[in-house]
C-alpha cells in the first residue's frame, strides 16, 4: 500500500482527527493529504476560510478547529508564550520563506534581479491601496511606521509659533521628532493628557477645547501602542478640516489589526508599520496621503521637482530592501486568506476571555475599552491593585513563561503616564492554552502576591513597545 493510500485508509478509520465535514468537502481527502504535509502553505488557510464561509465572525472567532490551521502556518517557540505582539509579530512561514526566495534571488545577480523586483513591487502597491481603500497613487511603501511618520512630521511646512496638538500617550519616536522641531524651529508642542480607558466624546472635545489661532496640525494615533485607546479619527479629522488644520495620524497598530478603509478616515496623512498586524516581515510600513495633500509634505529625502504631486518621492529611501519589500504581497495574501474581520474577532474573544475570567477579582483593572460596540481588539492594558508592574512581568515571564511588556510612568522617556499596568497582546496563532495560563499567572498573583525582589531586573526579558 502507497504511503497516500495508507493516510486515506487511516483518515477514513479515524474521522474523529478531522470533525469539520465541511473543510472535508472543500479539500478533498487527497488535498487534505498534501496540506497536513505542508503546514506553512497558504492554499491551506484558503481552504479553511472556505469551510466557515458559512459563519458569522465571531462564531468563527470560537471555531478551534479553524484557528488550529492558521496556528500551523506559524514556526514559533511554544516553550515561551508571547503576548507582545503588539511590539513586531513574527511572520507566517509562507512569508517568511518568501523574503528568502526574494532575497536569494536578488543576491544572484543584483544588477538585474534588483530592478525585475522592484518593478514588481507596482502590484503589490495595487493590491494594498485596494484592501485598505485608498488609491494607489496615495499609498507610499516604508520601511516602517517611524519612517512613514517621520515623513509626514518633517513634511510639513510650520512657522515659528505654529502649534502642534498630540498626546502625552503617542509613541516616543513621534513625540521626539517634533521635540526636535520645537527646539530647531521654534514651533510649539502642546500635549495633552488624557484618563484611560475614554470615550470618543472625551476625545474630540479635549482636541477641540485646545486648539488656538496659532493651531496647524493634529497629531495622534489611530490606537495607542499603550492600552489600545481608539481615537475618532474621522471626526477629528472633519473638524481639523473645518478650521484649516492639518491631520497626521500615527495608525502603527491599525492597520491589518481591525477592518476600516483609509480612505473613510478623512485625513490627510497617516502611517503603519506592516510588520506588526499585517504580519509582513520586519522592515515593512506604508505612509497613507491624501491625493491633494502630497504636494503639501516634503519627502524624507531629496526627490526631483519633478515628483512634487507623486506619491513616489515618499520613498526616496537610495537602497531598498527589496526583498522583505516583495513579501510582503505574500503578507497580504494571508491577511486576505483569513479576512480582517475574522482576524479582528479572533483577537477581540482571546482578549475577552482573559478579560471575563478576571472581572471577579476587583483588584484587576482592565484600561482598555471592551464594550459594545467593538473599542479594542488584540491589544489590552490591566493592572493589579497593589503590585507594581515591573514584577508582575517579571513573575509571569519566570514562572509562566509568559513575554508581556510593563507600561511605567516615567519611561520610556518623553512619556508620562499617570497610570501603571502591562500590555497583553495576543494573536493569531495563540492558542486558548496560552491564554489561560495567562488568567492562572494573574490569578497565582491575584492570590498569592507577586515577591518584588525575588527576580533580578535582568529578567525582565523584552520590553519594547
Amino acid at each position: 500500500m502507497t504511503k497516500d493510500k495508507a493516510y486515506l485508509e487511516e483518515v477514513k478509520m479515524k474521522p474523529e482527527a478531522w470533525s469539520r465535514r465541511s473543510f472535508l468537502r472543500t479539500v478533498g481527502a487527497t488535498g487534505m493529504f498534501a496540506f497536513s504535509w505542508r503546514p506553512e502553505s497558504l492554499e491551506r488557510v484558503e481552504a479553511a476560510s472556505k469551510s466557515v464561509a458559512d459563519l458569522s465572525p465571531d462564531e468563527v472567532a470560537r471555531d478551534e478547529f479553524y484557528w488550529r490551521e492558521v496556528q500551523l502556518g506559524f514556526k514559533l517557540d511554544r516553550s515561551l508564550i508571547n503576548l507582545n505582539n503588539g511590539f513586531t509579530c513574527p511572520c507566517p512561514r509562507v512569508v517568511l520563506e518568501s523574503a528568502f526566495r526574494y532575497t536569494e534571488m536578488i543576491n544572484m545577480l543584483p544588477v538585474h534581479y534588483q530592478g525585475m523586483v522592484a518593478g514588481n513591487i507596482e502590484t503589490i502597491r495595487r493590491r494594498m491601496a485596494k484592501e485598505f481603500g485608498c488609491s494607489p497613487e496615495e499609498l507610499a511603501l516604508t520601511r516602517g511606521a517611524s519612517e512613514a511618520m517621520q515623513i509626514a512630521i518633517n513634511g510639513i511646512d510650520l512657522e515659528r509659533g505654529d502649534e502642534v496638538i498630540t498626546t502625552e500617550q503617542d509613541y516616543p519616536r513621534m513625540l521626539t521628532t517634533w521635540d526636535q522641531r520645537m527646539r530647531r524651529e521654534g514651533i510649539k508642542v502642546t500635549r495633552l493628557q488624557f484618563p484611560v480607558p475614554a470615550t470618543q466624546d472625551y476625545l474630540y472635545t479635549m482636541f477641540e477645547k485646545a486648539i488656538t489661532p496659532r493651531t496647524k496640525v493634529f497629531h495622534f494615533c489611530h490606537i495607542t501602542n499603550l492600552t489600545a485607546q481608539l481615537f475618532p479619527v474621522q471626526r477629528l479629522s472633519r473638524l481639523a478640516r473645518s478650521r484649516g488644520i492639518v491631520t497626521i495620524v500615527d495608525g502603527a497598530h491599525a492597520l491589518g489589526h481591525f477592518p476600516f478603509q483609509l480612505r473613510d478616515l478623512e485625513c490627510d496623512a497617516y502611517g503603519v508599520s506592516l510588520h506588526k498586524w499585517l504580519l509582513a516581515p520586519i522592515g515593512n510600513g506604508c505612509l497613507y496621503v491624501r491625493r491633494d495633500m502630497i504636494p503639501k509634505f516634503w519627502p524624507l529625502q531629496a526627490a526631483p521637482e519633478q515628483q512634487d504631486d507623486d506619491i513616489h518621492k515618499f520613498e526616496a529611501i537610495g537602497t531598498h530592501p527589496w526583498g522583505i519589500r516583495a513579501a510582503l504581497g505574500e503578507a497580504l495574501a494571508y491577511h486576505q486568506a483569513i479576512g480582517a474581520e475574522r482576524k479582528a474577532a479572533r483577537l477581540r474573544y482571546l482578549n475577552l476571555r482573559w478579560v471575563n475570567a478576571l472581572k471577579k477579582y476587583p483588584q484587576v483593572k482592565v484600561l482598555t475599552d471592551f464594550s459594545e460596540p467593538a473599542q479594542a481588539w488584540g491589544v489590552a492594558a490591566v493592572t493589579i491593585d497593589g503590585i507594581d508592574v515591573r514584577s508582575l512581568a517579571r513573575f509571569l515571564r519566570q514562572k509562566y513563561r509568559i513575554i508581556v511588556v510593563p507600561l511605567v510612568g516615567g519611561a520610556p522617556p518623553n512619556q508620562v503616564f499617570d497610570y501603571q499596568a502591562i500590555r497583553v497582546s495576543p494573536n493569531i496563532y495563540t492558542t486558548i492554552e496560552e491564554i489561560d495560563t495567562f488568567i492562572e499567572g494573574m490569578e497565582d498573583a491575584v492570590k498569592s502576591g507577586v515577591p518584588e525582589d525575588e527576580f533580578p531586573p535582568e529578567a525582565d526579558g523584552p520590553v519594547d513597545l
